[in-house]
C-alpha cells in the first residue's frame, strides 16, 4: 500500500505481518492509517465504506483500513501506542512501505518462542470477544502456548461475567475459524482451562468432570474425548462441529449409571441443536450437530444393524448431505472404518425404484420402497461376503 496523500501514512498491520514473519502467506490484509484524517482517506479513496463505532474503520475492496485507537505526539509514537492496544503481542506488528517493522515490546520474543500473550493487562476487559479469539488462535496455531497472563486474563474476564454480553454471532464466527484450524480441539481445551464455557458453551460445562465411558474403552473425560475427536477430523470444519456435538448427551447421564452412558445419543440431539442455534451458526451446521449426536452410535454399529435400519440411516445421512462427514466422525471415534461399506450400500439402494402402479400411495409407497431397499442391501451384503 502506497502513500496517496501527503497527509496519509498507511502500513500493513496485525496478523498479516505476523504471518509474513512466520513465513506464511497472509490470508487477510489489514491496514493502519497512522497519520492523516478520515477526510484525507476519503479524498484519496472515495469508494471506501466507513464502519465501526469506537474508532474509524473503512472497508475498501474487501480490505480493512483502521485509524489508530490512540494518537501520540509523532507518527512513530502513534504506531507504538496502537500496537500496544491490540489483542495479543504476536498480532501487534506493523510494516510500512519501506519495509520498516514496528512491533510490540514483547512481540518478537513471543513470536520466536511461540507464546500467546495479551498485549496489555486490560485486553479482555476492553473486548471480551478476545477470549474466543484466543481459543481460535490456539486452534489455528497449535505450536503456540498460552502465557500465564493470558490464562489469568481469561479467567478474570469470565469471573466478572463479561462474556454474557458478547453478540452470539461473533462467537459463532470465531468458533468456525477455530474449526478450520489443524488442532480444533484446542478451542475447547482453552475455554475449559480458563472457565470460559459459560454461558455460550454451557452444554459442555460439566464435560471435563464426567468420564467418557468405561475404562476399558475410554481413558479421558467427555471433554477430553471430544477435543481428541475434533483433532482427529481436522480439515473439515463441519465434521469438527459434529465431533464437538456428538457426545453432548453424556453430560446429561444420571450419576448412578456412570461411567456408562446408555441413551446419550438421543439425549444429545436437543443440546446440540440449542448450542448451534445459540451461536447463530448456519442451518447446515445446526442440522449436522443434531444429526451427529442422534445417529453416531447407530452409525458406529453399522455392521450389526438390520437391513431396514441401515436403509433409514443411509437415507437420513444422504438427504442431509452428511454421509462422508459421519464416516469420518465414526472412523475417528471407533479407530476403524466401521462405515466402509456404507457408500456402496447407498449407491445400491438409490438404484431401487417403485413400479409405476405402486407410486403416489402415501405411507404405503414409502414402506414398500423401504422394504425393497432393505432387500437390496441384504442381497448386496450377502454377495459381498462371498467375494
Amino acid at each position: 500500500m502506497t502513500e496517496n496523500s501527503t497527509n496519509l501514512k498507511i502500513l500493513i498491520a496485525g496478523g498479516a505481518v505476523r504471518d509474513l514473519l512466520l513465513g506464511r502467506k497472509p490470508k487477510d490484509l489489514d491496514y493502519l492509517i497512522a497519520s492523516g484524517t478520515a477526510e484525507d482517506f476519503i479524498a484519496d479513496f472515495p469508494k471506501a465504506r466507513p464502519v465501526g463505532k469506537s474508532y474509524e474503520i473503512f472497508y475498501l475492496k474487501g480490505l480493512e483500513f483502521s485509524f489508530p485507537r490512540v494518537r501520540g505526539k509523532s507518527i512513530e509514537e502513534t504506531i507504538d501506542l496502537d500496537l500496544c492496544a491490540r489483542d495479543f503481542t504476536v498480532n501487534s506488528f506493523a510494516l510500512d512501505e519501506e519495509g520498516e517493522l514496528y512491533a510490540h515490546p514483547d512481540g518478537l520474543y513471543d513470536l520466536q518462542n511461540r507464546i500467546l500473550r495479551p498485549s496489555f493487562p486490560e485486553t479482555f476487559t476492553k473486548d471480551p470477544l478476545r477470549v474466543f479469539r484466543a481459543a481460535t488462535f490456539l486452534a489455528r496455531f497449535p505450536e503456540f502456548s498460552a502465557h500465564p497472563e493470558l490464562i489469568a486474563g481469561m479467567e478474570q474476564c469470565a469471573a466478572k461475567g463479561l462474556l454474557a454480553d458478547i453478540a452470539p454471532d461473533r462467537i459463532g464466527v470465531e468458533l468456525r475459524k477455530g474449526l478450520c484450524g489443524p488442532r480444533p480441539g484446542n478451542f475447547l481445551r482453552l475455554l475449559i482451562r480458563t472457565n470460559c464455557l459459560e454461558p455460550w458453551f454451557s452444554e459442555l460445562s460439566s464435560a471435563d468432570s464426567i468420564p467418557a465411558g468405561p475404562p476399558q474403552y475410554h481413558d479421558k473425560s467427555v471433554a477430553g474425548h471430544t477435543a481428541e475427536i475434533m483433532d482427529k477430523v481436522a480439515g473439515d470444519p463441519l465434521t469438527c462441529w459434529m465431533a464437538m456435538c456428538h457426545d453432548l448427551g453424556k453430560a446429561l447421564t444420571p450419576p448412578d449409571i456412570l461411567p456408562s452412558h446408555h441413551g446419550h445419543d438421543k439425549a444429545g440431539a436437543d443440546p446440540a441443536k440449542r448450542l448451534g442455534s445459540r451461536l447463530m451458526l448456519p442451518s447446515r451446521f445446526i442440522r449436522a450437530g443434531e444429526t451427529a449426536a442422534l445417529l453416531h452410535m447407530k452409525a458406529g454399529n453399522y455392521r450389526e444393524l438390520k437391513s431396514g435400519t441401515k436403509v433409514d440411516l443411509l437415507m437420513k445421512l444422504h438427504l442431509n448431505g452428511l454421509l462422508e462427514n459421519m464416516i469420518s466422525l465414526c472412523h475417528a471415534d471407533r479407530d476403524e472404518n466401521v462405515l466402509e461399506h456404507a457408500p456402496a450400500d447407498l449407491a445400491e439402494i438409490l438404484k431401487v425404484s417403485l413400479p409405476i402402479h405402486e407410486r403416489n400411495l402415501g405411507e404405503k409407497s414409502g414402506e414398500k420402497l423401504r422394504n425393497m431397499r432393505a432387500m437390496k442391501i441384504k442381497a448386496f451384503s450377502s454377495k459381498r461376503k462371498w467375494i
